[in-house]
């Protein structure tokens, strides 16, 4: 009989989305009249900017003339959309990135997961906590972690606390660490790290040789002109970081599938003979073998998002999510509940009443309010006691929510 990867076995808990919809689901089962508005997970509700549709049903009509015809394209992404998002996420920013340094893809999920394959299985990893469970599950996967604890950690991971006291941005390890994953603006708390904080990484990494994942999938709804957008606005950042990033939620790409990771050709790591191997190349050799590309007509329309049309269609999306975030932020804040987030990202963190725990606060906004969030405990052990909304809603659903629950919870 064939035999399976035992280390899916590991991840007994589950996934932390398809619960929530296990209970929702039941719920909604057994309450069919009841009318769920979900902030949890965080999928756009907004239509696709004009721009972007237009460039799309274009394509469209290039696939139906031979001439115009696109078959494979490069795995890479096609130059003239890896042009743009040089000139307009790097190099407008100071960022010394070539097109040639960007990877298109189906998105930073995948990516952040995939980027494993490139590296071996004896490097010691670190992630933040509360983290986004895909850079915890793709590694336990991979056979890179031990079991889980009581607490929900897996051995061989090491945890950097997150919490109130460090304002959610995780201190430098004392330890030595070799992959070290980064989300900023964080998902699942909201925070942003500071051009200093990330200079603090950035020299931790170069002293040690290590790699910064970097997962700068919310750069779009940083609205503070001092926050950096990419770590390679941080010197040296080139030396030792890999930048994912997404078009899912700045301009709704969430179900069309489009992103980015950025391999610098300066980024080096150690072979089992103590050689220096190029990393873009190894990412170059993985995505050309295991990857088509993204479609073209998904790629011109993530083209379109750099027109000047589709610019400003995309900061109206991004102001009409930021402005569900200061609903949800204010409502509750005046509940008397204590929220982070919610400023520079569209998540805002809660920290949940009466000392509920993150998956009994869960139940209760589900049963009593039919409000679905996101426990914090789902991201990790030191979630626990916090609950995250997400803005992404139309602002009908957002204002009927923050209205059950403030009712509910109003001090």
């Amino acid at each position: 009989m064939a035999t399976i990867n035992d280390n899916y076995l590991k991840l007994k808990a589950g996934y932390l989305f398809p619960e929530i919809a296990r209970r929702v689901n039941g719920f909604a089962e057994t309450n069919p009249d009841a009318k769920i508005i979900r902030l949890g997970i965080g999928d756009v509700t907004e239509p696709l900017p004009a721009a972007c549709r237009t460039a799309m049903i274009n394509a469209v009509e290039e696939m139906g003339d031979r001439a115009t015809f696109k078959g494979y394209g490069p795995e890479q992404g096609y130059a003239w959309l890896r042009e743009k998002i040089a000139a307009h996420d790097f190099q407008s920013r100071g960022c010394d990135i070539d097109a040639s340094e960007i990877f298109v893809s189906d998105g930073s999920k995948c990516d952040t997961g995939n980027i494993l394959d490139i590296f071996g299985n004896d490097n010691t990893i670190a992630v933040t906590d509360p983290v986004y469970p895909v850079y915890v599950d793709t590694n336990v996967m991979a056979g890179h972690t031990g079991a889980a604890t009581n607490r929900g950690e897996f051995e061989g991971l090491v945890y950097l606390p997150i919490t109130a006291e460090n304002q959610f941005t995780a201190e430098i390890p004392t330890q030595k660490v070799d992959l070290i994953y980064l989300c900023f603006p964080n998902n699942p708390t909201g925070a942003t790290a500071t051009r200093e904080h990330l200079q603090a990484w950035v020299d931790y990494a170069k002293a040690h040789g290590s790699i910064i994942f970097f997962d700068a999938a919310y750069e779009g709804f940083i609205a503070d002109p001092e926050i950096p957008h990419s770590i390679y606005e941080i010197k040296e950042a080139k030396d030792c970081a890999i930048e994912f990033r997404s078009f899912s939620k700045n301009a709704g790409f969430t179900g069309i599938r489009c992103a980015l990771t950025v391999v610098p050709k300066t980024l080096l790591a150690k072979a089992a003979d103590g050689s220096n191997i190029e990393l873009w190349k190894l990412w170059n050799r993985r995505q050309s073998t295991k990857f088509n590309g993204v479609s073209y007509i998904v790629q011109r329309g993530a083209e379109a998002v750099y027109s000047e049309e589709g610019q400003t269609q995309t900061r109206s999306l991004i102001h009409f999510y930021m402005e569900n975030a200061k609903i949800i932020r204010e409502q509750l804040t005046g509940a008397g509940l204590q929220v982070y987030g919610g400023v520079n990202a569209p998540y805002v963190w809660v920290q949940t009443p009466n000392s509920l725990s993150s998956w009994d606060f869960f139940d209760k906004l589900l049963h009593t309010c039919n409000v679905v969030g996101t426990p914090g405990s789902g991201f990790g052990a030191a979630g626990e006691g916090y609950f995250r909304l997400s803005a992404f809603n139309s602002r009908e659903n957002v204002e009927t929510a923050m209205k059950r629950i403030t009712e509910k919870f109003k001090a």
